[in-house]
């Protein structure tokens, strides 16, 4: 009797492991709009929830002002085209960029009149192959805690819900307790170019890997799905590894970005692309992160490795970033040259079509 109850039990245990594989969002574009931040016209530019301050990075040289001036976060317009080097032009450099593109409210999907991600790369008109990244402005944080930002995108106290939580978690390219991924999907806009993408993901080593998601070569809307071909359903064929919880941490994935590649005999020029989401269904790693010691709060040691890393890559990071700003306060503004004329649109020493004025 006691035998078949400890069988019975096995099974169970065996069954329930393989029924703990999750569905999670790892980054919803619709989540990133500016709300805060106003420019000189009022108009928000940073995303209040994903604001980083890189002022940190500045010297004393700059003011206070300056300063408050100095962030930046996952709004959509922030993010970057990276172009490999057989498309670096200086025409592609300019033009490629990422926007807020609104959904019309009457279209037939669920996100109508949210914003998602507009993307806009030139790739070379002549037979080369290239490709792009599309990056965020900033490596996603994984223990970067959740507080909440005022309308200038300065930290506040954590209430009781936020404390345990962290910033880029639940759609702001963060997922944490992943095991082995077992499918990707992108909700994407495709236009008919025959472009290939694929989605970057770094894990808690900071190891980047890409995963092939299909071809562009369709019009409308369209979830491409990567599902990954070592998965191992029975678990009685698994090989199972058993990792040290503390102080590795917890496994997660980070969102890096896609990578959009075209091939030398395709189409070039403009290549214009949307996106939604990105999604992950995975295996647990563990199946319960509440433990009965807060090992972290005791020792502090993820803590202390995060800091480090987190210092190194705000400082880099920064530094990009204060540069960037230095060069915008160089840079001209006028559009137009001043009035050299007279009111009444002639000038003293001659002409406007550069001629010289005829003697009396």
């Amino acid at each position: 009797m006691k035998r078949t109850l400890y069988l019975t039990a096995a099974v169970m245990l065996l069954a329930g492991a393989c029924a703990f594989a999750k569905e999670s969002t790892l980054i919803d574009f619709t989540l990133l709009a500016a709300d805060s931040v106003n420019d000189e016209n009022g108009n928000p530019t940073e995303n209040s929830r994903t604001v980083m301050d890189y002022s940190v990075a500045a010297g004393a040289t700059f003011t206070n002002d300056q300063k408050s001036l100095m962030k930046t976060s996952l709004a959509l317009p922030n993010w970057e085209v990276v172009l490999n080097s057989s498309a670096k032009t200086t025409q592609a450099i300019a033009l490629s960029q990422v926007k807020a593109a609104p959904v019309k409210s009457d279209a037939d999907v669920p996100f109508a009149g949210n914003n998602v991600m507009g993307v806009r790369v030139v790739f070379p008109t002549w037979n080369n192959n290239a490709n792009c990244k599309i990056v965020p402005p900033f490596d996603i944080q994984a223990y970067e805690p959740l507080a909440g930002r005022d309308e200038n995108g300065q930290p506040q106290d954590q209430t009781d819900e936020q404390k345990g939580k962290y910033l880029f978690e639940d759609g702001y390219g963060l997922v944490r307790n992943v095991g082995t991924v077992k499918s990707i999907a992108v909700t994407t806009m495709g236009m008919n170019f025959p472009h290939q993408l694929y989605v970057l993901l770094k894990d808690s080593d900071n190891v980047e890997r890409r995963y092939y998601m299909g071809n562009l070569l369709f019009d409308g809307w369209k979830t491409l799905v990567w599902n990954n071909p070592d998965y191992i359903s029975e678990v009685r064929t698994r090989e199972i590894r058993v990792y040290p919880i503390y102080p590795r941490g917890i496994p997660l994935v980070k969102f890096a970005g896609f990578q959009v590649t075209r091939d030398a005999s395709d189409i070039g020029d403009n290549w214009v692309g949307y996106f939604k989401d990105v999604k992950v269904i995975y295996d647990l790693a563990v199946l319960t992160t509440d433990r009965d010691i807060d090992d972290e709060d005791l020792w502090g040691i993820i803590t202390t490795k995060e800091r480090a890393r987190q210092a190194n890559e705000m400082s880099r990071f920064g530094n990009k970033q204060v540069n960037r700003y230095i060069e915008k306060q160089k840079m001209a503004t006028e559009e137009t040259f001043s009035a050299s004329l007279n009111e009444g649109g002639e000038g003293n020493a001659g002409s406007s079509n550069g001629q010289r004025p005829s003697a009396e």
